[in-house]
């Protein structure tokens, strides 16, 4: 837990709001981690969370391009070929995460030098 002036900051509000997600993204990413051991696809996240189709593929889609979640393609026995999705290494995400905020940092302290 972070404790910043007025708020505490637990760690899942510093990996939404670092990675700038929405409510249904993060529930989502949260779906993801806690079946990780699991070949999720769209789907399967659409019918175990029951929400809409396209907001499961929005979500993938922008933690994907935000490397959170690593995209697979998967080849079906009776032909054609389907997207399986997990959680990168949490080593990966520790990274991201702390590029995200030493960038933060930057920005606040040059603001704050700019104050006059």
């Amino acid at each position: 837990m972070v404790d910043f002036t007025c708020k505490k900051f637990i760690f899942d509000d510093i990996l939404k709001y670092s990675l700038g997600l929405t409510k249904k993204e993060f529930i989502v990413l949260k779906h993801l981690i806690d079946n990780s051991d699991m070949e999720l696809t769209t789907l399967k996240i659409k019918d175990k969370l029951n929400l809409n189709l396209t907001t499961i593929q929005k979500a993938v889609k922008k933690l994907s391009e935000k490397k959170i979640l690593l995209k697979y393609k998967k080849n079906l026995d009776y032909g054609g070929y389907i997207y399986v999705y997990e959680v990168n290494y949490k080593s990966q995400i520790k990274i991201i995460l702390k590029e995200i905020i030493k960038n933060w940092n930057k920005k606040v302290e040059e603001e704050i030098d700019k104050w006059e």
